[in-house]
């Protein structure tokens, strides 16, 4: 039997890594995925991932209630994506040029660069219209299709039922597909 996430977190506040650590490890995908749906670049999402947990372990002890651990930790997350467009904004208007990372990523190889913008365009499409669906099925979609999580962990973690949780993912893909469609960029059944 596994240690209860409140545990662990107090032993995190107690300065213990290995908690954290375990913390971290059930945490990932979920912020992995909150990340994404803001970034739609999993480079990009992995560092900020990791600034997340840097700054998550630094102020561990502002965790008044443990049980609301995950929440905060989205909070932190959401902060790092902010604070990261602003650094951005920065460097765009003082003129900061890119370090040479999307002509090596073209030089790679595999698709071409027609092919890699296809991609890119389709991709940030579809999580514009998943940033602008409600929360009650944008976050089921977010876990279920970008984490990759269970339909067990999903339900735990939202705390709903099986049917609800089924219900709610149905309702938001179509919520989805239909949204997809009006912008002219419709869905196959299997997306």
């Amino acid at each position: 039997m596994s240690e209860a996430d409140e545990t662990l977190v107090a032993r995190s506040q107690q300065g213990n890594r290995a908690a954290f650590e375990e913390l971290v490890r059930r945490t990932a995908r979920l912020v992995f995925s909150r990340i994404y749906l803001e970034t739609g670049d999993t480079n990009r999402t992995e560092d900020l991932s990791q600034e997340t947990y840097l700054i998550a372990w630094r102020s561990i002890r502002q965790v008044s209630e443990a049980k609301g651990f995950r929440l905060w930790l989205m909070s932190v997350a959401h902060s790092v994506v902010v604070d990261a467009v602003r650094r951005e904004a920065r460097k765009k208007r003082s003129g900061a040029r890119a370090d040479g990372e999307a002509l090596m990523r073209v030089a790679s190889g595999g698709e071409g660069p027609a092919e890699a913008a296809e991609k890119r365009e389709e991709r940030e499409r579809v999580l514009a219209v998943l940033r602008g669906l409600p929360e009650e099925y944008r976050m089921p979609l977010m876990m279920r299709y970008i984490a990759g999580y269970a339909y067990t962990t999903i339900e735990r973690e939202l705390g709903v039922s099986n049917g609800s949780l089924r219900g709610m993912l149905s309702r938001g893909m179509g919520m989805l597909r239909e949204e997809m469609t009006k912008r002219g960029g419709g869905m196959t059944k299997h997306e």
